[in-house]
């Protein structure tokens, strides 16, 4: 018997892939239901499917695979408790959201040279973020406890003393309400009234790693700018912070060509490791590989956050049409892929 999987119909790059191995179904994201998820053994996601209690209870599915980096959506204990794997995409688009917050930062006027940028969170996003601002010349300061607590090697500092010496802060820490590090509202009124004058803040992490709330006033005063990619309450966000930052994007960051293409491998390789069979993977881009010099003006070349900005500004009501419908542009580098 082939096993049943379900499938985000907006996964690019996936279609007849599982087809020749599995019996497939196409829903939209909101589509996967308790009906048709009653009878399945596998669902491939992404971010807005939530995956719970409520929708899993009495269900045949063994293995959820999600093509994004993010697993808020998942109710991770539960799946655990009920023997359902749940698999995830780790750095599938971490040099698209690099190339989206150096765009960003260098047209903003982000001095590499003489600037200090913080990094905050320094996973497979954080860490190409940081790995190119180095090789363009800047001091970078990392916040990530949990790292420094594993032992991981990097330039570690306070929270505080990032948010108080940088000219430029980006946040790159997955969504976590518990444990001995939560980052549900990490960067809220404290954090923000030691900012310096000027300084940019960037979230292209979670929307609710940044307490809305406690930013609109610095704005509105010019104390500080913001660029925005990943907002509290999306695909229903605040105007106010809509009409305040600098730039204003719908949850693109990650969207290149080459991360979707690598998020629809790595779930397939998953895949093919729960149920032992084997697709066709051909065409779909490798594993990033760490530059050894990066340039500038490539990146400013190869984005540009305006066009985003102002198709999300004339139609916020439209957050995720807008990003179902993107046309995923080119990484920066590894033009070949």
């Amino acid at each position: 018997m082939k096993p049943r999987i379900i499938i985000d119909d907006n996964i690019p790059y996936i279609e007849g892939r599982l087809e020749p191995v599995a019996d497939v179904e196409y829903v939209d994201q909101f589509g996967f239901t308790p009906e048709n998820v009653r009878n399945a053994d596998a669902m491939i996601i992404r971010t807005r499917t939530r995956c719970d209690s409520s929708l899993l209870s009495g269900s045949g599915v063994k293995i959820i695979a999600t093509a994004t980096i993010g697993v808020d959506q998942i109710d991770i204990p539960w799946c655990r408790n009920a023997g359902i794997k749940v698999v995830n995409s780790p750095g599938c688009n971490a040099p698209a959201v690099a190339q989206y917050v150096w765009s960003a930062l260098l047209r903003k006027g982000f001095d590499p040279k003489t600037h200090t940028l913080g990094v905050v969170g320094c996973g497979n996003v954080g860490s190409i973020v940081a790995h190119w601002g180095r090789l363009l010349g800047t001091r970078i300061l990392v916040s990530d406890p949990p790292k420094q607590e594993a032992g991981i090697p990097d330039d570690y500092f306070p929270l505080e003393k990032i948010m108080r010496e940088c000219d430029a802060v980006t946040l790159h820490t997955p969504l976590t309400l518990n444990g001995s590090h939560p980052s549900h509202h990490l960067i809220s009124g404290k954090e923000i009234a030691v900012m310096k004058p000027g300084a940019i803040l960037i979230n292209a992490a979670r929307g609710p790693v940044l307490d809305t709330k406690s930013i609109l006033q610095p704005l509105r005063d010019g104390k500080i700018r913001a660029v925005i990619d990943t907002w509290e309450g999306e695909p229903k966000i605040n105007p106010d912070l809509l009409d305040l930052v600098d730039i204003a994007t719908f949850h693109i960051a990650g969207y290149s060509r080459q991360g979707k293409e690598r998020a629809t491998r790595m779930v397939l390789e998953e895949m093919e490791k729960f149920f032992g069979f084997s697709v066709d993977k051909s065409g779909l881009a490798p594993a990033y590989v760490y530059p050894d010099a990066i340039c500038g003006e490539d990146i400013i070349n190869s984005y540009d956050p305006a066009i985003d900005t102002a198709a999300l500004r004339a139609n916020p009501e439209k957050f995720d049409t807008l990003r179902r419908n993107y046309h995923y542009r080119e990484e920066t580098l590894n033009k070949e892929q």
